[in-house]
């Protein structure tokens, strides 16, 4: 049994948001972040006194900022500080782990500079099941989709480790830690299954293996010198 195991009745109707592009927060996942703006340090430490609890949130491309900040996706993830330290020069290094994912009801006003909003998590009850969660992936497929992509992003990875991690646990891993465009970011978070996220995962990764050429390059752009 995890340490942190909320009913659906015991989450907080009322939490702070953090929009941050490009960081996905998934149930079960874990998030590192290095805390440094005032309005961010004033968030976590009052999340520290009130629950431990925040959602992280994505910034909507192409949707006008509000009064509070710019457009927001509707569905984030709530996650709980697990870990808290203080460096030196102020900085706050906190790890979350994703509890469950919410929907925003309504934006609330502003407390100390950070954003607020009415959480509904109707709907996502089943990221707070513990029980096995198969991730229904093809293995071959997403290893052999996994390769490219780090081959042409010039990452490299620890392939023992990766062969020895459980398929959900490596779905949830990349999904969160590769380097997608946000709205591909928020279609995994959105995915109605894990099936569903496995699949999009390895639509994702064999795209990302063949990146679309510089216009610059492309032959039908070249003019004679």
């Amino acid at each position: 049994m995890a340490a942190f195991h909320p009913s659906l009745a015991e989450l907080p109707s009322e939490i702070a948001v953090f929009p941050l592009p490009g960081a996905l927060l998934l149930p079960g996942g874990r998030l590192p972040l290095n805390i440094f703006e005032p309005r961010y340090l004033a968030m976590t430490l009052d999340s520290l006194a009130e629950g431990r609890v925040f959602g992280m949130i994505q910034p909507e491309p192409g949707v006008p900022p509000g009064a509070t900040g710019p457009g927001l996706y509707r569905i984030g993830c709530l996650g709980r500080l697990s870990s808290f330290a203080e460096t030196d020069d102020g900085r706050l290094l906190i790890t979350l782990i994703g509890v469950v994912r919410f929907r925003v009801a309504a934006e609330l006003p502003m407390r100390r500079g950070y954003r607020r909003v009415r959480a509904d998590y109707a709907g996502f009850e089943g990221d707070l099941d513990l029980g096995p969660r198969p991730a229904g992936v093809d293995r071959a497929a997403l290893l052999g989709a996994l390769r490219p992509f780090f081959r042409a992003r010039g990452i490299e990875a620890n392939w023992e480790a990766i062969e020895q991690t459980s398929d959900s646990l490596l779905v949830l891993t990349l999904a969160m830690v590769c380097p997608f465009e946000v709205r591909e970011k928020q279609a995994l978070l959105e995915a109605a299954s894990p099936e569903d996220r496995a699949a999009m995962l390895v639509a994702l990764l064999q795209m990302g293996a063949h990146p679309e050429p510089d216009p610059g390059n492309r032959p039908a752009d070249r003019r004679p010198s």
